[in-house]
């Protein structure tokens, strides 16, 4: 069966309103204006302050949709009839949404004839939720992907129109996972769009009860490097919490942000969070864990050599959870 609701013709095309926010949102709003959609508004989170002069910045997808000539909306919320009444005089067919960062009231999951559809960086209904990307990398998942489905009140429950994956490789880090999901996103995202456009979208299939997980959002917390824990482990937090909220370690009372690092496997009787060698070599629960690049606060990424020469350290000295007192 196909979702027909009096289609329109393909020389009319839908009326699109787009919502997002982050990085991973750009290459989807970019492929929509590359097909020739009828973009008739970009909502994006309200700018913020950024970086170390806190100074206010605008959402990835706002700079984009400004750079288009779209006209862009930043509500705090969609929850105000007000804003629910402009959206509703956008006359919008269809609503797409990725990272877009709010929960949409019912009422604005009604305005569209067409609803609003999502794309979402996993494999529904595994990792439904806020942080998808890093926690299929914390898992150790081998595979993810994008789903395509159309949203309703709950939280990425609503059925899904399409959904395509790949094999998550060994050096996938949270940033090069999201360029590979974005653009797999958008590409899906148009074929169902297209098939909506001519009155040949399958209706979209329900998500299965077994199989759920969820997303919960990152913590600064989490990105505490623990040694007692196994050098895979420890290898998959790296990979999947940088750029946000980064994995760091102590020595001493020094702070060291943890950018890049390898598992090694060998056997050892030290301490968890030992230096074994003079090349940042590091015990761990089990095997070890070898750090390639780092950085001090308030400094700048070094290499591990670069970062020896100007701050040797002794082998046996001990990284913590935690500054010395």
């Amino acid at each position: 069966m196909s979702l027909n609701l009096n289609p329109m013709t393909p020389l009319t095309p839908l009326r699109v309103v787009f919502m997002g926010t982050p990085s991973f949102a750009v290459p989807i709003l970019q492929a929509l204006a590359n097909a020739g959609s009828l973009l008739v508004g970009v909502y994006s989170q309200p700018p913020r302050p950024k970086g170390r002069g806190y100074e206010v910045t605008l959402s990835p997808i706002h700079a984009l949709a400004e750079s288009l000539e779209i006209p862009v909306f930043t509500p705090p919320s969609l929850k105000a009839l007000e804003d629910q009444k402009t959206l509703k005089n956008l006359r919008p067919d269809l609503i797409v949404v990725a990272a877009y960062g709010l929960i949409l009231p019912q009422a604005v999951l009604d305005i569209p004839p067409y609803g609003c559809i999502n794309v979402h960086g996993s494999l529904l209904p595994r990792w439904r939720g806020a942080a998808p990307i890093q926690r299929a990398l914390l898992a150790g998942d081998h595979e993810t992907g994008v789903a395509i489905m159309r949203m309703e009140a709950g939280l990425d429950t609503g059925p899904v129109y399409r959904m395509a994956g790949f094999t998550i490789d060994g050096h996938d880090t949270a940033t090069s996972l999201q360029d590979r999901l974005s653009h797999l996103g958008a590409q899906e995202l148009l074929q169902v769009i297209q098939q909506i456009q001519s009155g040949t979208c399958p209706l979209p299939t329900p998500q299965p009860e077994e199989g759920v997980t969820y997303a919960h959002k990152l913590t600064h917390e989490e990105g505490l490097l623990d040694w007692t824990q196994s050098a895979q482990v420890l290898d998959h937090n790296i990979r999947a919490l940088n750029p946000w909220p980064g994995t760091f370690t102590y020595e001493a009372d020094t702070r060291l942000k943890v950018l890049k690092a390898e598992p090694v496997f060998l056997t050892h009787a030290a301490q968890p969070g030992t230096l074994l060698d003079h090349q940042l070599l590091v015990a761990c629960e089990s095997d070890a864990l070898r750090i390639t690049l780092l950085q001090k606060q308030g400094g700048k990424p070094l290499a591990a050599k670069d970062f020896l020469n100007g701050h040797p350290l002794a082998v046996g000295t001990l990284l913590k959870s935690h500054a010395s007192l």
